[in-house]
């Protein structure tokens, strides 16, 4: 353990112990709890927008609670966990990116080429419209072995693309309530993957 760690440092280092040992939801939400909002500040700081800094909070929150056993004390919670929320972030920003590029921007430089030139076409041929279906049909049965409650966040959410302000006018739920929700949904929903997943591979 590195031994300049501050106070604050420590303590929650105490609460990874409890929350990886013990499972103890006190613990993980203290740690969410302390630093949300300089997470959120972070991402909005990078993308611009409340909306997609919601996501990308909730997201470095995700990844580093289920990464939390991997932590160690050499450096403080804190700082391994903003890395985890920067990385996410700039992931975002460069998968944007590449879908704002315009396709009338040239290949090259100065080049006569440009992006229209080299797209294929974007319809599905028929076995690709297959599969995407049966994406969809899996993603459905997937989301039927969670709760009302979560379904339902995850539908509205992903598949609807409501906005946290649109969800809570429509559940008539405060916005942060919604976001809680929305977070656990996104993990139970995880957890039902991986052991499909799991199971899947016996």
């Amino acid at each position: 353990m590195n031994k300049n760690l501050s106070d604050r440092a420590l303590e929650d280092y105490e609460l990874v112990c409890k929350a990886v040992e013990g499972n103890d939801q006190l613990a993980y939400a203290t740690l969410m709890e302390r630093y949300k909002d300089s997470i959120y500040h972070t991402m909005f700081k990078m993308v611009h927008n409340h909306d997609d800094a919601e996501d990308l909070t909730i997201e470095a929150f995700g990844k580093a609670f289920r990464k939390l056993a991997t932590y160690t004390p050499s450096y403080a919670f804190s700082t391994w966990l903003f890395k985890i929320a920067t990385n996410n972030g700039i992931d975002f920003l460069r998968k944007k990116r590449l879908k704002l590029l315009s396709i009338d921007d040239s290949l090259e430089k100065d080049g006569a080429q440009d992006f229209s030139n080299n797209l294929k076409s974007t319809a599905l041929d028929p076995e690709e419209r297959y599969i995407r279906q049966q994406r969809k049909l899996i993603m459905r049965d997937l989301l039927n072995k969670l709760s009302d409650k979560y379904r339902i966040m995850i539908e509205l959410r992903f598949f609807e693309e409501l906005s946290y302000q649109e969800i809570s006018e429509q559940l008539n739920l405060p916005i942060g309530t919604v976001k809680a929700q929305l977070f656990r949904a996104k993990e139970l929903l995880y957890d039902v993957l991986s052991k499909s997943k799991a199971g899947n591979s016996l």
